[in-house]
């Protein structure tokens, strides 16, 4: 009986404490509320509407506003235009107007500048995406490789011209031919 009571006592004691300590902890703050979406003109899309409308991608223009190293690092979607936010002003006229227009960031931030920005001028535009909130939201993206960098020529790098292969057959062909023997 007194082992049952020493147990009790450990297991009330160990529950406090563990509840003492989760008290202490701060509390998680919703993703939703890392990044605010500061958009006036143009909403901020969820996973689903974002998906709703790719069921139509001849209709939609994704605008990606992210470096290069972004797009290379996080991934993104499979057809974009590539504009860095901050040459979107400066490059209006490479924008259809006749499509419906997504803006892309990472969290929506940058997109959402630049869909007010694309409103502002005319365009029609359905909203702005994260591609990190796309991801979290269980949306899959891209992943986009870098162009592999082309080795250096061996003979290049001696100093000592090679031929192409374009020039080989020609320089065969115009080399003296001995003529058979008799």
């Amino acid at each position: 009986m007194n082992n049952l009571k020493q147990l009790f006592a450990f297991v009330a004691l160990s529950l406090a404490t563990t509840l003492a300590f989760a008290a202490d902890a701060p509390a998680a703050k919703p993703a939703a509320n890392a990044h605010p979406y500061t958009g006036k003109l143009a909403p901020k899309l969820s996973r689903a509407q974002l998906d709703k409308l790719l069921g139509h991608p001849e209709k939609i223009l994704f605008i990606d506003l992210r470096r290069p190293d972004e797009l290379i690092e996080i991934g993104g979607f499979p057809i974009y235009l590539s504009i860095q936010a901050k040459n979107l002003a400066e490059s209006l006229d490479y924008i259809p107007k006749d499509r419906k227009i997504i803006t892309v960031s990472n969290h929506a931030g940058r997109a959402a500048a630049a869909a007010d920005l694309l409103v502002s001028k005319g365009f029609k535009v359905v909203g702005a995406v994260g591609v990190q909130d796309y991801e979290e939201e269980g949306g899959s993206l891209t992943k986009i490789a870098p162009p592999k960098k082309k080795p250096a020529a061996p003979a290049a790098a001696s100093g000592v011209a090679a031929a192409s292969p374009a020039s080989a057959p020609a320089a065969a062909a115009t080399k003296p031919v001995a003529a058979p023997a008799k």
